[in-house]
């Protein structure tokens, strides 16, 4: 007797299997080397993304976009939130007084973390997968963010904490992003692909540079990208 999944389960919907599974080893391995965990979160966000190339090109199934959803809790939600705790657990100067009190406080803010990427890909589900644009900043925006600069060495407490803050309440906000146009798409994977495969290579250019891919869309995408894609000259009569 044969497995259930064989013949249901399209390559796109195994992509994202393989998501999944490299959440889970960057929660295994970030509490050994936090920096390979970081790529192994870039490196889902990669497979994220191709996921999404290959259902359209050979088609999806049923099962494909909870399988996503699934799949981004472990990369996207529970695993940025691990690179986050371990490197504020190990940055801090945690008090021999309190200990326990203040472990307790991080691990509350990575939890939050956790909880409104687990909402947002829920409506995200529920609401937005046939829109071309999506309410509430991207679960794996937010993961790459916090990822590149792990790799980048922009990883101080303070800013990685207010990272972790920030996105806990920018995931779930009503704030309007648009849909990477395929270009834009097409460079961001070359550069997430270079940031896993060469993160050093010419003091941390890559895993710098999608640092500042990233922080720029997260930043000006909701007002400046509209006026450059197909959604916006629809939404402004010129299509």
């Amino acid at each position: 007797m044969r497995p259930r999944f064989v013949g249901r389960l399209g390559v796109a919907d195994v992509v994202t299997i393989g998501n999944a599974v490299l959440g889970f080893l960057a929660v295994v391995f970030a509490f050994v080397d936090v920096r390979l965990a970081a790529r192994l979160v870039l490196l889902a966000a990669v497979l994220d993304g191709l996921d999404g190339v290959l259902a359209r090109r050979y088609g999806g199934t049923a099962a494909g976009p909870y399988l996503d959803s699934l799949a981004d809790v472990a990369s996207f939600a529970v695993a940025p939130a691990t690179l986050a705790y371990v490197v504020l657990t190990r940055g801090f100067d945690v008090s021999q007084a309190s200990p326990s009190v203040e472990l307790a406080g991080i691990a509350v803010v990575c939890a939050t973390f956790v909880a409104m990427a687990v909402a947002r890909l829920g409506l995200y589900t529920a609401y937005d997968t046939t829109s071309e644009c999506t309410e509430g900043v991207q679960t794996t925006l937010a993961a790459t963010i916090l990822g590149a600069a792990i790799l980048a060495g922009v990883d101080e407490p303070a800013v990685v904490l207010g990272l972790t803050v920030a996105f806990s309440y920018l995931m779930v906000s009503t704030i309007r992003y648009p849909e990477l146009l395929a270009r834009d798409a097409l460079l961001m994977g070359v550069v997430h692909v270079l940031a896993v495969a060469i993160p050093s290579f010419a003091g941390r250019t890559f895993p710098y540079g999608l640092l500042t891919l990233g922080v720029a869309y997260l930043v000006f995408g909701p007002w400046l990208y509209w006026r450059g894609g197909a959604f916006a000259a629809r939404v402004y009569g010129n299509a």
